[in-house]
């Protein structure tokens, strides 16, 4: 495996614990790189790299909008593509030395797919393309101010990546309609759906579900993208119909300010807590004592594909899931699949208000809501690594 060395990359989040899950048994090579996120960080002042590569900045001072501007146009496909000369260097030298039959390239950052470019065309071996999200169709790409230039150079190794890989996996079905808009001459059934998945391994906690609070755990980022201030209404009004019953909204993870303002102007900022970016063992933690799980899909176009790995950890974790996002979307067939829960759309108010109540009624005769036994298990990342390894032997 060929990565880049964690003192020289920029990351909004680092989970270090997340280093134990990487059998001794696989050999890690750690590359240098070139980045532009620390220069950004020192001619701002800001502490943190931006999410999106620059496209989610929020309120931008003259300096953000000139380096998102030069992100979009000077750093194609994105800001990591300066890895690519180390990472193709050391991949080349292993060639070499090994006789490889695949190569496996994920992102995003969608420049990594250049790399399995280059080395499908230098040795001619199986490339496999995993893409974990949309590359010129994800939801923040309008933002980047490209020229047209930039635009018709980045649609140009969208294509190329596509057509040459001897495989491509996406997460959702939804995905795999984008990507085969992108050229007449793709074979379907080269494009495969293996979604996220949760490990059964972090799932060794037992559900412990306060009985004196009914807690809703949101995990992750969450942003005024994501349009769950009908969520928030829904919840206070719930709250004034019941007020014997102590509720509890909890935030693990990076909340937008706009998102906190939302909270506070819906009346619920006094049984709001929020959990800033944790390990993700603890974050598992947060899962199992949760009364209900709080979930949500950014309002954005092309969004009925986005599948989330929390998805997956919501369902292994057992919960009732309330979903705000896009009604018939790959998230609302598992979630219904698996029969976890319920997605409601952004305005659906009135639906919400009345799951909330259902779900206060049954905590006044059992605080513990978890689920019986859903069908979730064929989301293990054994069982998707499972189809991963037919494709790679085939």
């Amino acid at each position: 495996m060929i990565t880049v060395d964690e003192r020289q990359a920029s990351y909004p989040v680092i989970d270090a614990t997340l280093e134990a899950e990487v059998p001794a048994s696989v050999q890690v090579i750690r590359t240098r790189t070139r980045e532009p996120f620390e220069f950004y960080k020192k001619l701002t002042g800001k502490k943190d790299i931006p999410f999106g590569g620059f496209a989610n900045t929020g309120n931008e001072s003259w300096k953000q909008k000139l380096f998102k501007f030069l992100r979009g146009n000077l750093f194609i496909p994105d800001p990591r593509v300066g890895w690519n000369r180390f990472a193709l260097d050391a991949a080349t030298k292993v060639m070499k030395r090994k006789e490889m039959h695949a190569v496996v390239t994920s992102s995003p950052p969608h420049s990594t797919q250049l790399i399995g470019l280059k080395l499908k065309k230098q040795f001619g071996l199986k490339w496999i393309a995993d893409l974990r999200d949309p590359w010129t169709d994800i939801y923040y790409y309008q933002d980047l101010n490209h020229t047209a230039l930039a635009q018709k150079i980045d649609a140009k190794y969208e294509q190329e990546v596509l057509e040459n890989a001897d495989a491509i996996l996406v997460v959702s079905a939804d995905m795999k309609r984008l990507f085969l808009n992108k050229s007449t001459t793709l074979d379907p059934n080269k494009i495969h759906v293996i979604p996220n998945g949760y490990d059964e391994a972090d799932f060794v906690h037992p559900s412990a579900p306060s009985k004196e609070e009914f807690t809703i755990t949101y995990t992750g980022t969450i942003t005024e993208a994501y349009n769950v201030e009908g969520f928030f209404q829904a919840l206070c009004d719930t709250m004034t119909k019941n007020p014997l019953i102590r509720y509890k909204l909890r935030f693990v993870g990076k909340v937008s300010a706009e998102v906190k303002r939302q909270v506070e102007a819906a009346g619920l900022a006094l049984i709001t807590e929020y959990i800033d970016y944790v390990p993700h063992d603890v974050s598992i933690q947060y899962l199992m004592s949760s009364t209900v799980l709080f979930m949500a899909i950014p309002d954005v176009p092309n969004n009925f594909g986005i599948l989330t790995g929390k998805l997956f950890e919501y369902l292994a974790a057992n919960k009732p899931i309330m979903c705000i996002g896009p009604i018939h979307g790959d998230a609302d067939r598992i979630i219904d699949e698996c029969g976890a829960g319920r997605v409601f759309h952004y305005t659906g108010y009135d639906l919400m208000l009345d799951q909330l109540m259902q779900f206060s009624k049954a905590w006044k005769v059992n605080p513990n809501l978890d689920l019986p036994i859903i069908n979730y298990t064929q989301y293990s990342r054994r069982a998707l690594t499972e189809k991963l390894a037919e494709l790679l032997v085939s």
